[in-house]
């Protein structure tokens, strides 16, 4: 039985649209979306996370990838008592991984000295009022990673966050893949559907 246009071809588009579109859905590393919105995550502490840039686009919140250079303000809202008692460190770094999105702290930690990667590191006391904003200029296009590290409230273990993002990058420099894939497919159909119609066409 051959497929149909009803059949594998749709379907695979299908497939290509939810792919294409999954990166801001679902989010990266320690970030991601839910009922309530963006949660960072990171041991048993996690927090609502989103990232404003006033300047450029208002009001608006993003989970990760930012579409601007310019004035950006990163904002935890702890879900965890114990998280307002204990100090927290937020970091910047350029991606230094190959692994790109799916780099983790257990990627970043075996590369030693980040130093020369880090473009803002910030120690950060504890906040009674469970809120935490920092503030960034971003001054370059391209992928960062995000670390916020914070210990347990005994101190015996500390905890790690990881966040890949791009920042000023147009939507099909890190989507054109999936921009091209889905062009593919339609030629595809459109092929398979003029392939099907032939023989119809002879028989009469």
């Amino acid at each position: 039985m051959h497929p149909t246009r009803s059949g594998i071809v749709p379907s695979l588009l299908l497939f290509l649209l939810l792919g294409a579109t999954a990166p801001a859905a679902l989010g990266h590393g320690s970030v991601y979306e839910s009922e309530e919105g963006c949660i960072i995550s990171f041991g048993f502490y996690s927090a609502h996370f989103n990232v404003f840039q006033p300047q450029a686009r208002g009001h608006t919140a993003f989970c990760e990838d930012l579409p601007e250079l310019g004035e950006t303000v990163f904002v935890l809202e702890y879900l965890h008592p114990s998280l307002r008692e204990v100090p927290l460190d937020f970091t910047l770094l350029h991606n230094p991984s190959s692994l790109g999105r799916f780099v983790r702290w257990p990627d970043l930690e075996a590369m030693g000295d980040l130093s020369a990667y880090t473009v803002h590191s910030a120690s950060l006391p504890p906040q009674p009022d469970g809120v935490l904003s920092l503030l960034f200029h971003f001054a370059a296009a391209g992928d960062y990673v995000g670390v916020v590290s914070a210990p347990s409230p005994d101190g015996a273990q500390r905890y790690h966050a990881v966040f890949p993002f791009r920042v000023g990058q147009p939507w099909w420099m890190h989507r054109g893949l999936w921009a091209l894939a889905l062009i593919a497919a339609a030629a595809a159909w459109r092929w398979h559907d003029g392939a099907q119609a032939q023989p119809r066409e002879r028989l009469a």
